[in-house]
């Protein structure tokens, strides 16, 4: 019988083989140029699965987002619709940091998320105490988001906790 110390270790090395801490860019022939403002401000719904690494486990949601721009201030309120009931509203607000860059905070993360525009993609890293089924968890998010040429907002996630990825979100959202 291997050993507890054995078992959390081998589950650590699987977890970091399995996925980079950064989600990779997307393709250059897929992703037309994009903002944060022309990927938040106004509506959106959308659809996305949470999936753990080591078990497979995977968690479907659905969402409503609607993003106000004022002046260098960006507020997207975000409604979230589990497939197991569970429900939840959560409040991004962006300032814009200078060209290409913003600072945000939403309720549930801990210090600011840094977001870096890059042209063909946006960049989201920040960390959350993320709330799932009665019990809060810290972890950390590093976004690639990117607009595809039928319109659809793709926003790709590595999940890390303790440092060592765990997870992977894949969000596609459209304009309403």
């Amino acid at each position: 019988m291997p050993s507890r110390r054995l078992v959390i270790l081998g589950a650590a090395a699987a977890a970091a083989a399995a996925c980079a801490r950064v989600p990779a860019s997307p393709a250059e022939d897929v992703a037309l140029p994009v903002t944060l403002e022309q990927a938040f401000a106004g509506r959106a719904t959308g659809a996305g699965v949470f999936r753990i690494d080591l078990t497979g486990r995977e968690r479907r949601f659905r969402a409503r987002l609607d993003g106000r721009l004022e002046g260098d201030r960006l507020t997207v309120v975000e409604d979230f619709f589990y497939d197991d009931g569970e429900e939840n509203r959560l409040t991004w607000v962006f300032d814009r940091a200078g060209p290409g860059r913003w600072t945000g905070r939403r309720d549930d993360t801990v210090g600011f998320a840094e977001v870096v525009e890059t042209g063909r993609e946006i960049r989201l890293s920040y960390i959350a105490d993320f709330e799932s089924e009665g019990t809060v968890t810290r972890l950390g998010f590093e976004d690639v988001i990117w607009l595809r040429a039928d319109g659809r907002i793709i926003n790709d996630a590595i999940v890390t906790r303790w440092g060592l990825p765990v997870a992977r979100v894949r969000f596609e959202m459209i304009r309403s």
